[in-house]
């Protein structure tokens, strides 16, 4: 709890305090949903897996046109948010088999790749019918990006979960990423704020440093070199010299998607997406790091440590 000043206003909280909120914000809510997907019941590691994933992503994406409207600019938000719901459900049915052959990780791909070409063939078609919004590009092209940056890209994360032969193997890669994505985060902010010095792109965001970024790719290859010891033949293809190249891949990502989410806080003028979690901020704030990370998991599981 902060300690009132002098003049009675509360006094910020410390780095510690923001360390440990973060901390507490972070381990509760991932902890939930590892916990579900090591349960034991089929049915509660994908639904409950399900409806966490579709939670952040409709949640992440409103706070995205919510920034967008704040930077006084025009999204068609009630399209977003539906087609953030039928590509996570949707994603969901192939990727489990609920929808037929479900053997290839191709089937859920070409199903989005439809999904986002008649997305925006609806967009436009939306554009069509509206009598008081004369900024049609504007619109598609925030409305479409919300989609591809929050949904889509958090939808590697069911991709990883579901991978096809892995079985119990892809809750484990969903466990490494997200582990591996958050010891980058508190490298990151632990070395940033002891030892950090020089600043990173000051005018995206004026408290990130070179040392934290280092920091976030020794401390994100440790955990990922520890975890791949750990887990042993559990993670199917895994050897160190994939752990370090994921390590240093996955830290440096994770830096990068947080800086991107602050170049669009900065220009909405709000220091956080949301109030949703003490020391971190709202749901996009929790999703940063992961965004980008998330595809870059997919695609190295899938060609390389997969390939046969």
């Amino acid at each position: 709890m902060e300690q009132p000043t002098a003049d009675g206003v509360a006094a910020p909280p410390s780095k510690l305090q923001i360390f440990f909120r973060r901390a507490l914000s972070t381990v509760v809510l991932w902890g939930l949903l590892l916990a579900a997907l090591f349960s034991g019941r089929e049915w509660i590691a994908n639904y409950v897996f399900l409806a966490f994933i579709l939670i952040l992503a409709v949640a992440g994406l409103a706070e995205f046109y919510a920034l967008v409207e704040k930077r006084g600019l025009v999204c068609f938000r009630k399209w977003g948010l539906a087609g953030a719901v039928i590509l996570m459900v949707g994603t969901f049915l192939h990727a489990t088999g609920r929808l037929g052959i479900h053997n290839s990780p191709a089937r859920a791909n070409d199903f989005e790749m439809g999904l986002i070409i008649l997305f925006v063939l609806g967009l436009c078609l939306r554009q069509f019918f509206s009598r008081t919004n004369p900024a049609g590009i504007l619109a598609i092209s925030t409305t479409l990006f919300g989609l591809m940056y929050v949904p889509w890209l958090l939808n590697f994360i069911q991709k990883i979960n579901f991978f096809p032969g892995l079985g119990e193997a892809g809750r484990l890669y969903v466990l490494y990423f997200v582990l591996v994505t958050k010891f980058s985060d508190t490298g990151a902010y632990v070395v940033g704020s002891l030892w950090g010095r020089h600043k990173l792109i000051p005018r995206v965001s004026p408290a990130k440093t070179w040392e934290g970024f280092f920091g976030a790719i020794a401390i994100s290859t440790g955990a990922s070199l520890a975890f791949a010891h750990l887990a042993g033949a559990r993670l199917p293809g895994m050897t160190p010299l994939h752990a370090v190249i994921l390590g240093a891949l996955l830290g440096g990502a994770a830096v990068l998607g947080d800086l991107i989410e602050s170049l669009f806080k900065r220009e909405a003028g709000v220091k956080d997406s949301g109030r949703w979690f003490p020391g971190i901020g709202g749901v996009l704030d929790l999703l940063d790091s992961l965004l980008f990370n998330a595809p870059i998991m997919y695609l190295y599981l899938r060609h390389v440590l997969t390939r046969p």
